[in-house]
């Protein structure tokens, strides 16, 4: 019989298949569901259209966003090991349904006037899409570069952090376009918008269940040797299941480790336009400054970016856990010179925020080459995705940390750097126990190696 379209062995590349098609496959989905960093583009017209009037509108305009990023890691966990049992084809469709969806759903929402559909469709829906399409290339891009997964996963999950550069431009313009924003901002402008960009991410993400591909089970890179990897290192030639892998104690620091890197990264990108305000708001008239700030939320996105190919890549050559002490021990660093200089010299300003932004999203590229490193490619997915719990938490730790301490600062009367000082402290606090955390890791016990090595179809199978 057949293997149906989706099915892992409908897939398997063909001799002399080009691994390089795979990269494209995998940013199709991570481009599209990294439109999720653009949503405060959707905020404002919120607030002034569905929610005009609400005394909680600013609250409830980032609901949509919370949730999203809260069902990110969730169905990561709750999905992971089936991901790796279907394959990528049969998890990129999933993933494109559910978040175009999601859309659809915002839009009719924002048509009857129900927020509710916008907060389910967006958040419950599209955030399965987001946890299923976050992981259902990574594995896979993992199998295809074996010889460099940093700089394989830094490509894919680069796209989700540069997701925003093209969808904040597309959002702002059919906003615009439709009658969503501005003067006169009307609720059924927002759910053309919603519309018109479900259909475009519909499209796009096509290319990349389409085009993908898994190797064939005895497919190597030319020249690949694994049994020659570094003596004493953490990488391992043999496997760990996914159930087995959440038992040892390198899972949970590494888990510790990604969430607090985390969570000091969003203490700078879920705030950066007020931050930037309050730090130099005497050094130039309203509206520059207002106009910097853009500039300045803008170059962070990009640092966001660029960080997860740059860093992942080099991760290759310095190692995984090396990477990690740079980025926790030297964001660290920056942390406290941003704390002690406060606004007395821009550059230092600016030129700390853009490394730990790039500290920040190098983390998500390298983690799960990590994860390759100490557990093997047999569940890697799954085990990804179960790792992508500390995102969650992390998305609502970071902001809750930073949101309710400058309040509570502006409410005291704490005017400029002043409102940040004691969540920046706690931010270097955190960075340190995760660099410790990191420290502590070493390779896994061979009590939880799988006795045989199995090829992906095998896994899946006793998934």
């Amino acid at each position: 019989m057949a293997a149906g379209f989706l099915q892992r062995e409908r897939i398997v590349a063909p001799p002399g298949w080009s691994r390089w098609l795979i990269p494209p496959a995998a940013l199709s989905i991570h481009l599209a569901i990294g439109q999720a960093y653009a949503w405060s583009v959707f905020k404002t017209p919120l607030a002034d259209t569905i929610l005009a009037g609400n005394p909680s509108a600013g609250v409830l305009s980032a609901l949509p966003f919370t949730l999203g990023i809260i069902m990110l890691g969730l169905s990561a966990a709750l999905f992971g090991t089936k991901v790796d049992a279907n394959g990528p084809r049969w998890a990129m469709v999933v993933a494109s349904s559910c978040f175009v969806a999601g859309f659809l759903i915002s839009a009719a929402g924002m048509y009857l006037g129900q927020y509710w559909l916008v907060i389910v469709g967006y958040g419950f829906v599209g955030g399965i899409g987001l946890g299923v399409g976050y992981i259902s290339p990574v594995s896979t891009l993992i199998k295809w570069f074996p010889d460099r997964p940093g700089l394989s996963t830094g490509i894919a999950i680069m796209g989700f952090g540069g997701g925003a550069l093209i969808a904040t431009p597309l959002t702002t313009s059919l906003l615009g376009a439709f009658g969503g924003s501005g003067d006169g901002a009307q609720a059924a402008g927002i759910g053309q918008t919603f519309l018109v960009m479900g259909l475009i991410y519909a499209v796009f993400m096509s290319v990349g269940w389409l085009l993908i591909r898994v190797p064939a089970p005895d497919w190597k890179p030319e020249g690949f040797q694994p049994e020659k990897q570094k003596t004493g290192s953490l990488i391992s030639t043999a496997n760990v299941s996914a159930s087995n892998a959440i038992k040892t104690p390198q899972f949970w620091l590494l888990w510790v480790v990604l969430c607090f890197n985390v969570t000091a990264g969003i203490g700078i990108l879920e705030r950066a336009s007020p931050i930037f305000q309050d730090f130099f708001k005497d050094s130039s008239p309203a509206e520059t400054i207002a106009a910097s700030a853009a500039g300045f939320v803008a170059i962070l996105s990009l640092a966001n970016a660029l960080g997860r190919i740059l860093w992942s890549s080099l991760s290759d050559v310095l190692g995984r856990k090396n990477m990690y002490r740079i980025y926790l021990g030297v964001g660290a660093l920056l942390y406290l010179l941003i704390t002690l200089t406060t606004n007395t010299n821009r550059a230092v300003f600016l030129i700390s925020a853009l490394f730990i932004l790039s500290f920040y999203g190098a983390g998500f590229a390298t983690v799960p080459a990590y994860l390759r490193d100490l557990f093997g490619t047999y569940q890697v997915g799954a085990i990804h995705g179960r790792l992508l719990t500390a995102w969650s938490t992390a998305g609502v730790l970071g902001p809750v940390i930073v949101n309710a301490i400058a309040d509570a600062q502006i409410a005291a009367g704490v005017e400029g750097p002043g409102r940040y000082t004691l969540a920046f402290s706690i931010m270097i606090g955190l960075l340190v126990v995760a660099f410790v955390c990191n420290e502590l890791i070493r390779p896994v016990n061979e009590k939880f190696h799988e006795t045989e090595t199995t090829d992906s179809a095998t896994a899946g199978a006793q998934a």
